[in-house]
């Protein structure tokens, strides 16, 4: 008998007013070339008052508030620690050590 497999959920909140939602499809973007196999949804989500938040499976990992915009390969090692331990994350963890 299979396992089932589990929901990993990713979110990204972003702020209309702000015309942010170029750069939350592009890090949606970059999270689901990384975690094709991993992620079982990637939502958008359309929020005002300059809110720009990353969620996996509904838990806060990143806010903008709190640490400013991010780069994706933190974004990326974030997600990756909850959705898909011990993965490589390739050339993009070795350049952020240069």
């Amino acid at each position: 008998m299979r396992e089932a497999v589990e929901a990993q959920r990713v979110q990204i909140e972003y702020c209309t007013q702000c015309r942010w939602l170029p750069r939350a499809a592009w890090l949606a973007q970059e999270l689901l070339t990384t975690f094709e196999r991993e992620l079982t949804e990637l939502a958008l989500k359309p929020g005002t008052g300059g809110v720009f938040v990353v969620r996996v499976n509904d838990e806060v990992v990143w806010d903008r508030r709190e640490q400013g915009f991010p780069e994706p390969t933190a974004v990326k090692r974030l997600v990756r620690d909850r959705v898909a331990p011990g993965k490589p994350l390739g050339h993009s963890e070795r350049a952020e050590g240069s």
